[in-house]
């Protein structure tokens, strides 16, 4: 990211709008941010608006450094060390508001998502604006992230006042967060690894996404942005397989009379190439994308790859080989989890 140039006359049109409450989306190194301002309560509720937002979904205040957490929350001793050690990076922390931070902000809660984000655009933006923007995906609530600008633009139109080019993000995929408040827990996995996150703090970290995953049951309390069942979801159905019955699916979905946009690492080509030669007649796949195997490549074009395949030909749904279940994938496993669960061929193929 070093050699990108910019544009401050553009970070101070956009810190110009986001100060006359209107919404600016901006690139940080996870996804596309929808920013307001966060003191600004009319753009708050405008945020929640466009977006689609359920006003009990709390959003995430970005800062451009440590010590302007301080005007919103409560930083604890532990929370000080995560923060010097990840910030700026894709670490979100939940902890206790100050008593100016609006309700609006934290879905009610006497807690506020805080980070600060890495990215050299989003970090000028907030730097040149000089307070906290709130800021959720920008893109409608429980849609797929966007991680370019042409994907804001497409999702959003001219509902956002103004969207801030620059380089592609680099983790692809949303924040690990983290709630220091009651039980030390990790609300939703990004791609820190849990053991990291540990080892810094020197905390037990219960990892309440996999819990939720295990028992089928979600919090009563949204706690965090992103932790739906159902969520970052792409238009078509998304089944997600497990990667040994792969073809036992892809047939089950021909003899059903379905056809298929594929997602699959690279050394299950071989074997899937040789299902639809051997079985042309059974087996329709409309398009395939395989891709390597290591977590964070994966992570990084995810998002854009189920877009692609979601506004790609004329498949009935997106069949997505299941990644390992290793922490360095929980981020991924996470998104694709959320991203088909409700779906009607989720249901059909529990048996296959």
């Amino acid at each position: 990211m070093s050699d990108f140039v910019i544009d401050q006359k553009e970070i101070e049109r956009a810190s110009e709008l986001l100060r006359a409450g209107q919404l600016v989306a901006f690139p940080t190194e996870t996804v596309y941010g929808l920013g307001a301002d966060a003191g600004n309560v009319d753009a708050i509720a405008k945020l929640y608006k466009v977006k689609g937002r359920p006003g009990n979904h709390p959003v995430i205040v970005h800062l451009s450094e440590l010590a302007a957490v301080d005007n919103w929350a409560y930083l604890s001793k532990e929370a000080r060390l995560l923060g010097e050690t990840f910030w700026p990076g894709p670490l979100t922390l939940i902890l206790p508001r100050k008593a100016h931070v609006s309700t609006l902000l934290t879905g009610g809660q006497d807690t506020v998502g805080v980070r600060i984000p890495s990215h050299p655009t989003a970090l000028a933006l907030l730097s040149t604006f000089g307070s906290g923007v709130a800021a959720p995906s920008a893109n409608k609530f429980g849609k797929l992230s966007p991680t370019t600008a042409a994907a804001v633009k497409e999702g959003l139109g001219e509902e956002v006042s103004m969207v801030l080019d620059g380089i592609t993000p680099d983790i692809g995929i949303e924040s690990t967060i983290v709630s220091l408040v009651g039980e030390p827990s990790i609300l939703r996995p990004g791609m820190l690894l849990p053991e990291d996150i540990a080892a810094v703090c020197g905390l037990e970290l219960k990892l309440a996404y996999l819990k939720s995953e295990a028992e089928g049951e979600s919090e009563p309390v949204v706690k965090a942005p992103g932790t739906l069942d159902s969520h970052y979801a792409p238009q078509r159905p998304l089944l997600l397989v497990e990667r040994g019955k792969l073809g036992e699916v892809l047939l089950e979905l021909g003899h059903k009379g379905l056809t298929c946009n594929l997602l699959a690492f690279a050394d299950s080509q071989s074997l899937i190439d040789s299902v639809a030669q051997d079985l042309a007649d059974k087996v329709s796949i409309d398009r395939s994308l395989f891709v390597e195997g290591q977590a964070k490549d994966y992570a990084r074009g995810l998002y854009g790859n189920l877009r692609h395949l979601d506004e790609t030909g004329a498949a009935s749904c997106i069949v997505v080989e299941e990644p390992p279940g290793d922490s360095a994938w929980h981020g991924v496993r996470d998104r694709l989890k959320r991203a088909g669960h409700g779906s009607s061929l989720q249901s059909l193929f529990l048996s296959v």
